[in-house]
């Protein structure tokens, strides 16, 4: 199954995630946005597939510290460019596999994509 993972190494849910498939014995590829970055096209597949609020994490610290005005009036478009200038902004782990998108780490909903 050809898996990629998209996240920051240091996150605790992303390294909560990662030790999850590695005792599943789940191969997967990981995108390091603070090396690789996130890409504007695949942010906005994501949110079409699934919605602004799933895809942007407003519970971190980096949503918080925005300017009042880039949290104003907050459009798809605005958004996918926040995330995009600033990675922390998108939750983690997104995990693509062939037929699903994850977003985030809850173990039921991993368990029905992978077992």
């Amino acid at each position: 199954m050809a898996l990629t993972m998209y996240g920051i190494p240091n996150c605790d849910t992303v390294k909560k995630a990662r030790t999850w498939l590695d005792g599943r014995g789940v191969a997967y590829t990981f995108h390091d946005y603070k090396k690789q970055g996130a890409d504007a096209a695949q942010v906005v597949g994501w949110v079409e597939r699934t919605g602004l609020d799933k895809v942007l994490n407003r519970a971190g610290t980096t949503f918080r510290k925005l300017d009042e005005a880039d949290k104003a009036d907050l459009t798809v478009e605005k958004a996918v460019a926040l995330m995009v200038a600033q990675p922390s902004l998108i939750k983690r782990p997104i995990v693509e596999y062939p037929g699903g998108l994850l977003i985030g780490f809850k173990v039921p909903e991993w368990e029905a994509a992978f077992e």
